[in-house]
């Protein structure tokens, strides 16, 4: 069965007018339905992209409050990687203790690299 129905519409994509055949019609042609297609998944991605980084974990005001950190928590407060923290433990900038397998790093040592 086909309609005989000419309805004039303006592409959602480039904006060109055109004669469609139905009332859903939202694109001129294929490829203006094709290229909008990307554009929606790209737009999604970069808004997914966009809403992890702002619902990223803050930074864990505990580690502000403790007298002795661990290596991880001098990494999280200073930016720096666990490598970084232990080359500065290696070479006598911080001093660090090590109490079974865990280094700890008193809280004065890390604010004394910035004096």
């Amino acid at each position: 069965m086909s309609s005989n129905i000419r309805i004039e519409k303006t592409c959602e994509h480039c904006q060109k007018t055109f004669m469609a055949q139905k009332t859903t019609t939202r694109f001129c042609s294929e490829s203006c339905a094709k290229r909008a297609h990307k554009k929606r998944l790209r737009d999604e991605k970069i808004s997914k992209a966009i809403e992890t980084e702002n619902t990223k974990k803050p930074f864990n005001p505990v580690v502000k409050e403790k007298e002795f950190l661990s290596i991880k928590e001098v990494c999280m407060l200073l930016g720096a990687s666990r490598w970084t923290v232990y080359r500065m433990i290696d070479s006598g900038r911080v001093k660090a203790v090590k109490i079974g397998w865990k280094t700890i790093i008193e809280r004065n040592e890390i604010n004394n690299l910035f004096l």
